[in-house]
């Protein structure tokens, strides 16, 4: 299963509506996405690394043990309040019940991109992950 299928499965399953995959997939890669259609991982990552607590909750999702909860507000706070707003919106839900879905989902699907080290070496391992992160310290 590619993350964009387990993306829209957690969030159908955690959102408690029913929704079409393809529905949940359009607005998953609309806030997640690369221009490609792919959830992009890597630079979620990277955003999450340059904080304290937040690059201490990825480390839990990259490692082998158990992931560590992110609230819905962190969630809200690292996505953009506006862009969970309008995945709310293109999802028919509010945007408290997204944020509280994306609190569930993202940590399993960086938790299963990152299984084997796929996740790092998409960004060209750990060295890669830091310039990711540099790169958003700059902007």
């Amino acid at each position: 299963m590619d993350l964009m299928q387990l993306g829209s499965q957690l969030l159908s399953e955690n959102l408690g509506v029913q929704i079409e995959p393809d529905k949940i997939g359009a607005a998953l890669s609309g806030l997640l996405g690369d221009s490609q259609g792919n959830v992009d991982l890597a630079a979620l990552a990277g955003k999450m690394s340059s904080s304290g607590e937040l690059g201490n909750i990825l480390s839990s999702w990259l490692g082998d043990g158990s992931n560590a909860p992110i609230s819905a507000d962190s969630i809200a706070g690292l996505l953009g309040s506006s862009n969970v707003e309008n995945f709310a919106n293109q999802l028919g839900t509010d945007s408290s019940t997204a944020a509280a879905g994306l609190a569930e989902a993202i940590p399993q699907m960086m938790d299963q991109g990152s299984s084997g080290g796929s996740l790092l070496d998409s960004v060209g391992g750990l060295g890669g992950l830091m310039d990711v992160a540099s790169s958003f310290l700059k902007k």
